[in-house]
């Protein structure tokens, strides 16, 4: 059966993979910098290698550069803490030396991992159904663009939909983005929200996808207050952040500007 350990355990094995370090790296008090590198067991959405991605688990950072940027990331890393690296003002400095090199802070999340030992079965007023990939092939919408993605539905393995008659109005997909490890998206339609699709269907799918001896993991802005409601109601605590740096084009064309 999962513990929360076993599983806390799990994710930081993967970010070892993900970051080309160790995962006894994410336990230390000192921040540490690393070089990336490509791996094949990846999370499959993670363009390998990085030019720089910043890791924290709570207890330290964990920096993973290109051979070009590992000296600058170092400096900035030795000089603040785990909290204040992923803080403004101190994130400016980063931005700064990323600037030099036409790269920018680009992505910033929080993640989440089930507590099986807190988690229990939610329900809500609709009717929920586990879904297989050929019964959630038509839902590929805007409407459930978070729940299900169609530039990698390869990936979508699972999902658990909440149903108004036959209406959905609600899903939460799962991708395995790697061998060990399921992210879960969610969607719920408006006029259904603040009724508990959400935490229903979320806490609904964890459980299908321990079932299968795999590893749940949430994603969500640190500003998306919503989905981290979502996240915690559903049983989830917080685990790691990660910050990511893309080139300036990757940000301009997110924004709107190319």
């Amino acid at each position: 059966m999962m513990t929360y350990d076993t599983i806390l355990r799990a994710a930081m094995a993967q970010s070892a993979v993900d970051l080309n370090c160790a995962a006894e790296d994410f336990g230390l008090t000192e921040n540490q910098a690393v070089l990336s590198a490509p791996d094949d067991r990846a999370r499959n959405y993670l363009e390998l290698p990085f030019y720089c991605q910043l890791v924290s688990y709570g207890s330290n950072v964990v920096a993973s550069a290109s051979e070009e940027f590992l000296p600058s990331v170092r400096q900035y890393i030795d000089k603040y803490g785990a909290v204040r690296c992923f803080e403004t003002p101190q994130m400016h400095v980063l931005n700064d030396e990323l600037e030099k090199r036409g790269y920018r802070v680009c992505f910033m999340a929080e993640y989440f991992l089930p507590d099986p030992a807190v988690m229990r079965p939610l329900t809500c007023a609709y009717e929920c159904r586990v879904l297989t990939p050929d019964e959630f092939a038509l839902y590929y919408t805007p409407s459930f663009s978070n729940a299900l993605c169609e530039r990698r539905k390869q990936y979508d393995v699972l999902a658990v939909g909440a149903y108004d008659g036959e209406k959905l109005i609600g899903l939460a997909g799962a991708s395995a983005d790697c061998d060990t490890m399921w992210q879960i998206g969610v969607d719920v339609l408006p006029e259904y929200r603040r009724q508990g699709v959400g935490s229903a269907i979320t806490s609904r799918l964890a459980y299908e996808i321990m079932a299968r001896d795999k590893v749940p993991f949430y994603c969500a802005a640190w500003s998306n207050v919503r989905s981290v409601r979502n996240a915690v109601k559903s049983g989830f605590l917080p685990a790691w952040v990660e910050m990511t740096a893309k080139s300036r084009a990757f940000v301009d064309k997110m924004n709107g500007v190319i």
